[in-house]
Order: C-alpha cells, then structure tokens, then sequence
C-alpha cells in the first residue's frame, strides 16, 4: 500500500493563498485589479527596443477575479475568500467550489499566488 502523499491529501478549500510579491498591481476606482508582469530577458529587451513592445503586460481582472484577488492576504482560506465570493455576488458566483478552484489554482500555476505552507 502506497503512503499517500501530504500535498495530495491536503483539501484546496483549507489552503491559506497570498498573493506573490514578484508582482505589482494597481486596484482602479471601480475595483478591478491590474496585475503588471515585467517582460524581462534577452528577447523581450530586444523586442522593446527594436518593435516598442511595453516593459510591463498588463492583466486585467474581471469582477470576480478583482474581487477574489483582493481578498488574497495571506490569511484567509480558499474557503473563507468563496464564503465572501458568495455573500457578495451571491447566485452568479454558482458554481462556487469549483470557480474558485480553479480560479485559485490557475493564479498558482502563473506564480502570481502561493500558498503558504501547510502545518
């Protein structure tokens, strides 16, 4: 019988996120987010000055990214973030569990969240 592995029996609602600190960002006056990513390297330094391409990529959030990203402090739970999701939005954040699941782990796969460790 095979141990099963900590990170995989760990439940993603139960993680604590926190946003990257590689990354600037910038929340507008209607409360959306813009994450600003540096196009760093040989080639993007070549593209910027031979084809004016811009330093920073801007990403702009939606609403629900905006507001899930600012609730990203490094103390909440995935599931505390979805409870607040809800109470704000409330039937058009359905389906909760699995729009922050993968909301959350898609932020995690671009390095822009880390989860911090889990006791």
């Amino acid at each position: 019988m095979k141990k099963q592995n900590k990170k995989q029996s760990q439940n993603l609602l139960d993680l604590v996120p926190r946003q990257s600190k590689k990354y600037r960002f910038e929340v507008d006056g209607e409360g959306k987010v813009t994450v600003f990513v540096e196009n760093k390297g040989f080639f993007n330094l070549v593209a910027q000055k031979l084809f004016k391409k811009p330093r920073f990529t801007q990403i702009h959030l939606e609403e629900f990214g905006s507001f899930i990203w600012q609730k990203i402090d490094g103390k909440r739970t995935v599931k505390e973030i979805a409870d607040l999701l809800y109470e704000n939005f409330g039937e058009k954040a359905e389906p909760l569990y699995p729009r922050i699941s993968v909301y959350v782990k898609t932020l995690v796969n671009y390095g822009f969240v880390e989860f911090l460790a889990y006791e």
